[in-house]
């Protein structure tokens, strides 16, 4: 959480000096690290914001952006923000749940209607307010909601209906609100590191995954399963935050600056991941792979009773806040 009264000062190495009047200016740089390749929009519009945080700030700061895991799995950066390892992250709804847990209720199954309903949750006063309170629990500030895409499931063998996953072991990200799905339509839910997941399904160690259609790209998961199933089961988006000891670091005008361009860059990268996304039905069967649109209302109705079950980290009056968001 920002300090009013904090002053500036070195938040990580790399300080050099600037060109200048003559005097050496201080440039401080930041860390930012996520487990995204660096072909993919997460990765491009966070070097984006490198670029403008350094020119708004006349090159007082530097962002220097780390992909593809480079800084650890997505467990190691979000420890990062609190051992000071790295500054800036991605990282899911869900996995920021277990820090403050109605911030989770964006990862649930079938939460969102379609694209404009999770776009109004975006701009809600809602999201404004979990934010807040993820802030106030865990010192750390939610700069942007980035969009992911809707989650489908990629298999070796064809699915029409909820009968068709039953048995099928499908890998999912290390956490509850991911296995509510395939649990609930009587499939093996399998964790996995995220870095692991082509091999696995290239060697046969699981038989399906599901993510959304920009990162079943990214990640050439269509050159190791023939079907794409379009279930569309969670409308998935990633949090950008930032380590509360940068903002008691910085002057209020530069991490007001910084805030401002992270917000900017998860626009920016939502505009292209949900393009991609319209897009890349017709690519993928351009590849060869078989791309079935199904009927969701029975998928839906097999997790609904879980929405509001003992399990979840949200309360009904949040719920309903969301489901009434147009």
């Amino acid at each position: 959480m920002k300090n009013i009264s904090g002053i500036p000062s070195v938040i990580a190495a790399g300080i050099f000096a600037m060109a200048g009047s003559g005097n050496a200016v201080a440039q401080t740089e930041l860390r930012w690290g996520h487990v995204y390749e660096s072909q993919s929009p997460y990765h491009e519009w966070a070097e984006w914001a490198a670029e403008a945080f350094e020119d708004r700030t006349d090159g007082r700061y530097a962002i220097e952006v780390f992909p593809a895991s480079s800084l650890g799995k997505q467990t190691d950066l979000a420890e990062g923000l609190e051992l000071g390892t790295v500054d800036i992250i991605y990282d899911g709804q869900f996995f920021a749940g277990r820090r403050y847990g109605p911030m989770a209720i964006g990862s649930a199954p079938f939460m969102f209607r379609d694209f404009a309903h999770w776009e109004a949750y975006r701009d809600s006063d809602l999201f404004l307010d979990l934010s807040a309170g993820y802030a106030e629990a865990t010192g750390d500030d939610i700069a942007g909601l980035v969009y992911y895409g809707q989650r489908h499931v990629t298999s070796n063998n064809e699915i029409q209906t909820p009968a068709d996953m039953e048995g099928m072991k499908i890998r999912v990200p290390n956490a509850s609100l991911y296995k509510m799905f395939p649990e609930a339509v009587g499939a093996n839910a399998t964790p996995m590191a995220f870095s692991e997941v082509y091999l696995a399904l290239q060697q046969g160690v699981v038989d399906a995954q599901e993510n959304p259609l920009p990162t079943i790209q990214f990640k050439k998961f269509y050159e190791v399963q023939d079907y794409i199933t379009l279930t569309g089961h969670i409308t998935d988006a990633l949090l950008t935050i930032v380590a509360g000891r940068i903002s008691d670091s910085m002057p209020d005008e530069d991490y007001a600056t910084l805030m401002a361009v992270l917000k900017e860059s998860a626009e920016g990268a939502s505009s292209d991941i949900r393009s991609s996304e319209l897009e890349l039905v017709d690519w993928f069967r351009e590849q060869g792979a078989t791309v079935t649109e199904v009927d969701r209302a029975p998928f839906r109705a097999a997790v609904a009773d879980d929405l509001n079950g003992p399990e979840v980290s949200w309360d009904r009056e949040t719920f309903d806040r969301l489901q009434a968001l147009k």
